[in-house]
């Protein structure tokens, strides 16, 4: 068997009718800002104040809406419903930067890392976080002698030391690096977690609700046996369905493995995804910094922020796709250089194959 497919169909079977209803709902209240989004483009003054209002009035609603919904799931953690209110702007003004049509590569590059940072302290290191362990750095001061700092740092290696950075690839293969970097830098052990690709993709020429998600096993680097009873860890900045996820861990389980523990990080998640992947696997919680409302009939985030892929990596060439070690060269010599380490791991899983 080369491929693995789920249909989206089988999909909705997870979601209870309290969760369809929700989705439903919240649905619903976002096609109402439609006419609104239209005066925003094009209307007159008058018209475009009035319209900015009754968003501001709709979006609240919203956000409370979800809030509702996913505060008393344990599985969910959105940025905003688990950190102080005085950070939340920061939140709030990252990813209008992500959403903005005008934000070009290499600053959509820098907003996706500093977001990743972000998720990682609400995973790992916030106020919840356990025992700190303290650190001696070497200053370059020398006069009149050498110098020393001490810091303490939140000890995640209990939560980290048995992971691997599970890639399902190309959106995924930046911010994968990323939190691979961060559990080097807070690990006592500078420990870089082995790497797992997976080739998934889904087929954008059918609607959402008949969706496939073909997983590509010729096209995938993973060693089965190092899987076994592992934290699995996930970066995606984009989660719609949850379809992808799902698959990867249905094939996983279907093979007899059992992850100890799998968390998927989305700088962008809709309430159906997040839904989805608590509801289909036991095992799974979700981080993601922002929450949005809607899909569309070809399963776009709504309002979104676009394809993420292509705004992190560029676009392919139809007749000369570019396989992974093609996709880390065009990052350039400084991202490479800052995570060099993540990125030899990646070739040993590619190349050692």
């Amino acid at each position: 068997m080369d491929k693995v497919v789920l249909q989206a169909v089988d999909l909705d079977g997870y979601l209870t009718p309290a969760d369809q209803e929700a989705i439903a709902q919240v649905g619903d209240l976002y096609g109402r800002a439609l006419d609104d989004f239209a005066c925003l483009d094009g209307g007159k003054v008058p018209e475009r104040q009035h319209a900015r209002e009754r968003l501001l009035s709709l979006f609240n609603e919203l956000g409370e809406r979800m809030q509702a919904m996913v505060g008393a799931e344990r599985r969910i953690h959105v940025y905003s419903l688990e950190t102080p209110e005085f950070i939340h702007g920061e939140a709030s003004r990252l990813v209008a930067k992500l959403r903005d049509e005008r934000t070009g590569n290499p600053e959509f590059i820098y907003y996706i890392q500093r977001a990743y940072e972000m998720l990682f302290n609400l995973a790992f290191a916030g106020p919840h976080c356990g025992e700190r362990h303290p650190i001696f750095v070497r200053t370059p001061v020398t006069v009149p002698q050498v110098n020393y700092a001490v810091h303490k740092i939140p000890d995640i290696d209990a939560m980290t030391e048995n992971s691997v950075m599970c890639v399902m690839l190309r959106a995924a293969l930046l911010p994968s690096m990323i939190v691979a970097k961060e559990i080097q830098e807070y690990s006592l052990r500078h420990t870089v977690p082995p790497f797992a690709l997976f080739k998934i993709s889904r087929d954008d020429s059918r609607s959402e609700h008949d969706m496939a998600y073909v997983l590509d096993l010729k096209k995938s680097y993973f060693d089965l046996a190092e899987l076994q009873g592992k934290d699995l860890f996930f970066a995606d900045p984009m989660n719609a369905t949850g379809g992808s996820l799902v698959t990867v861990i249905q094939y996983l389980n279907g093979q007899g493995i059992k992850p100890r523990s799998i968390r998927f990080f989305n700088v962008v998640s809709t309430l159906k995804g997040a839904l989805r992947i608590v509801r289909a696997v036991a095992e799974a919680e979700v981080y993601t910094l922002w929450m949005d409302p809607a899909l569309n009939e070809k399963a776009y985030i709504l309002p979104g922020l676009g394809d993420a892929g292509d705004r992190i990596n560029g676009c392919d060439r139809p007749e000369s796709p570019r396989d992974i070690i093609q996709l880390i060269a065009d990052y350039g010599t400084h991202v490479t250089s800052l995570y060099r380490d993540p990125i030899r791991q990646i070739e040993k899983t590619v190349l050692s194959r």
